[in-house]
C-alpha cells in the first residue's frame, strides 16, 4: 500500500526577539499549509519561535516566559497539521535547542540538538546544552526522524536517525548565506544520505538579521543525492513536497530553483539585508554620501532596489580636489533612479575647520590628517540630515578598505548600516557589472575611472594601496584561510607586499571595532566571525 505524504517546507523571514509575532505567522503560515495546500506537516526552520540567532536574550527571563506561553499557544491554535517548530527548550537551569512536533494540542515528539557549532559566527555552546538519541516519530502513516541543523553537517546524527528505522528525515536549519553556501550544503546533505534509502526535507530561514544573511535554499534531497526540489533562493514561501510512501519514501519530483552564480546570489543578499534591516528598525528611509565613485554607485543602487526611489536620499559634498568627472556622474546617476539628490559643499566647513586649528597646526607639512577633515566634515552633514529627518545613513565601504584601513574614522565609516562592508573591491566592480545588466543604472564611467577617494589632488588608492587584483587575493588568504605570510608568498605574491598588507589589516583593527555593522557574504567577514585583538605583538615575520 502507498501513502501519499504532503510536507510543507516553511521558508520564513521571522524577527529575533518578537515572539508574540513570530508565533502569530507559525500559525498563520500552518492554517494556509492545511486548508491551501492539505499539507500533513508543515516544517518551520531552526529556533523559529525566537528567531535565530537569539544571543544574550536566550538569558532574560522574561524569554524564557514568553516562550513557553508561544508553545502553549502553538498547541492550542493549531489543528488538523502537524507542526514542526524549534524552540529554546528550557529545562531547570539547563537550555536546549530543541524542535517539537505539535497537532491537535499535543507534543507528539521533541528533539534536543546534539551537535552544537561553536565556530564562525555561531557560539551555541556558550547557550545550550547538547541533546542525545534520535527522535522519529509516526505522523500519518509516515516514520519522521527529526534532527536541527548541525546534525547534519558531520557523521553520527542522521545516519543513526536512518538506522532506527525513519522514512523522511526533516531537518530544520539556521544557515546563513555565505559564496557558495548552497552547493557545500547539499555535498554535506548528500554524503550523509550516499547508499540508503532515506530522502531528506531540509528547510532554511530567509531574511537579514544584524550582520547575518539567511537566503533559504529549503530542499528534498533523495536518498541518492541528488536534488528533487530547490525553493528559490532569497525568497519567503510555503513550499509544499510530496513524498510517495511504501517501505520507503520517495519524493514525488518538484521545482528545482537552479543555483545561481556569485553576483546575481550576492546582489540578491545585500537587497534582503539592506531591506529588512532598514525596515526592521523602523526607519523611514536612508541617506547615502554619493561620491561619483564605485562603492557609493553600488550602495545606491541596492538601497533603491531594496526600499525604493522614494525612501532614499543621495548626497553629493564636493571638495576642492572633486573632479567634474565625479559631479556629473554622481547627478546622472540620481537622475537616472529618481533619488531625491542634494549638493552640499564642503568647502565652507573645511575652511573653518583648517582656520581654528591653524595656530596647533602652524609650521606643520599638510598630511592624511586635511584629507580625514573632509571625510568628517562629510560624515557631519550625513549625520545631521539623519538626525532631522530620521532616515539612517547607509556607509559605502568596502572590504578590502576596512581591511587596511583606508577609511576615515568617523568621517566615511559612520553611519547606522555598511551594506558593502564584506564586499572586496574586486567583488564590487563585478556586482557593479552585474547590477548593468538588469538595468543600465550605473555610468559606465564610475565603473571604469581609476579609483580615487579625492582628498589631495590627483590622488589614486594606488598612491596608498597595492592594485586591488594583488591586494584582494592576499586579503582573501589571510582573512577567509588564515594563511600564513609564507603560504601566501607561495601563490606568487612578493613577501615585503604581503607583509606590508598584514600589517595594515592588523594596525587598524581598533578601526574595525567601531564600524557599524555589515551584511555576512563571506566566508569569513569583519564582525562575529572575526576575533583578533586590537593591542597585539604578533609580528607578520620575524
Amino acid at each position: 500500500m502507498t501513502t501519499s505524504f504532503r510536507l510543507a517546507l516553511a521558508q520564513v523571514n521571522l524577527s529575533v526577539g518578537d515572539v508574540q509575532d513570530n508565533t502569530s505567522k507559525i500559525i498563520e503560515f500552518a492554517h494556509q499549509a492545511k486548508l491551501e495546500h492539505d499539507a500533513h506537516v508543515i516544517a518551520f526552520p531552526e529556533l523559529t519561535v525566537t528567531g535565530y540567532p537569539p544571543e544574550d536574550l536566550l538569558l532574560h527571563q522574561g524569554m524564557r516566559i514568553r516562550v513557553a506561553e508561544s508553545v502553549e499557544r502553538l498547541k492550542s491554535e493549531i489543528s488538523g497539521i502537524g507542526v514542526i517548530v524549534g524552540y529554546p527548550e528550557y529545562v531547570d537551569d539547563t537550555i536546549y535547542n530543541s524542535l517539537a512536533l505539535i497537532a491537535d494540542g499535543q507534543i507528539l515528539a521533541n528533539y534536543r540538538k546534539r551537535l552544537l557549532p561553536n565556530y564562525a559566527v555561531f557560539d551555541e555552546k556558550r547557550y545550550f546544552e547538547q541533546g542525545d538519541g534520535v527522535c522519529i516519530v509516526k505522523f500519518a502513516g509516515v516514520d519522521l526522524g527529526l534532527t536541527i541543523c548541525e546534525d547534519t553537517w558531520y557523521p553520527g546524527p542522521v545516519e543513526e536517525t536512518i538506522e532506527q528505522g525513519a522514512q523522511i528525515v526533516v531537518n530544520i536549519n539556521a544557515s546563513p548565506f555565505s559564496i557558495g553556501i548552497q552547493d557545500r550544503r547539499e555535498r554535506v546533505i548528500a554524503d550523509r544520505l550516499t547508499g540508503g534509502q532515506v530522502p531528506m526535507a531540509y528547510v532554511n530561514w530567509v531574511g537579514g538579521q544584524d550582520e547575518l544573511l539567511f537566503d533559504g535554499g529549503s530542499l528534498v534531497m533523495k536518498a541518492n543525492g541528488e536534488p528533487g526540489f530547490r525553493a528559490p533562493r532569497f525568497k519567503e514561501g510555503i513550499y509544499v513536497t510530496q513524498f510517495e510512501v511504501q517501505e520507503t519514501a520517495k519524493p514525488v519530483p518538484g521545482e528545482i530553483d537552479p543555483i545561481k552564480s556569485v553576483e546575481p546570489s550576492v546582489y540578491e543578499g545585500l537587497v534582503m539585508g539592506v531591506r529588512d534591516y532598514v525596515n526592521t528598525h523602523g526607519f523611514p528611509g536612508v541617506v547615502i554620501g554619493l561620491s561619483g565613485g564605485v562603492d557609493s554607485a553600488l550602495t545606491l543602487a541596492v538601497a533603491v532596489d531594496a526600499l525604493g526611489a522614494e525612501r532614499v536620499s543621495a548626497i553629493m559634498m564636493p571638495s576642492r580636489y572633486t573632479s567634474d568627472m565625479s559631479l556629473e556622474d554622481a547627478q546622472a546617476m540620481a537622475d537616472g533612479l529618481g533619488v531625491e539628490y542634494h549638493v552640499i559643499p564642503i568647502e565652507p566647513m573645511f575652511n573653518v575647520t583648517l582656520e581654528v586649528l591653524s595656530e596647533i597646526f602652524a609650521g606643520l607639512a599638510p598630511d592624511t590628517t586635511e584629507e580625514n577633515i573632509q571625510a568628517r566634515c562629510r560624515g557631519i552633514i550625513l549625520m545631521a540630515i539623519s538626525n532631522k529627518t530620521g532616515k539612517m545613513v547607509l556607509t559605502t565601504g568596502n572590504k578590502s578598505e576596512m581591511a587596511v584601513g583606508y577609511a576615515t574614522l568617523y568621517g566615511d565609516m559612520a553611519g547606522g548600516f555598511a551594506p558593502i562592508k564584506d564586499c572586496s573591491k574586486t567583488l564590487v566592480y563585478a556586482l557593479c557589472h552585474y547590477r548593468n545588466t538588469v538595468s543600465p543604472i550605473i555610468p559606465e564611467r564610475i565603473i571604469t575611472r581609476e579609483p580615487t577617494a579625492e582628498l589631495r589632488e590627483d590622488q589614486k588608492d594606488s598612491d596608498s594601496l597595492p592594485p586591488y587584483d594583488v591586494l584582494d587575493p592576499i586579503l582573501e588568504s589571510f582573512i577567509e584561510e588564515d594563511l600564513s605570510v609564507d603560504q601566501i608568498v607561495d601563490r606568487g605574491f612578493d613577501k615585503e607586499v604581503v607583509v606590508r598588507v598584514l600589517e595594515m589589516v592588523k594596525r587598524n583593527e581598533y578601526k574595525r571595532r567601531q564600524s557599524p555593522p555589515g551584511i555576512r557574504v563571506s566566508r569569513r567577514a569583519f564582525g562575529r566571525d572575526w576575533r583578533y585583538p586590537i593591542m597585539s605583538g604578533y609580528r607578520w615575520k620575524k
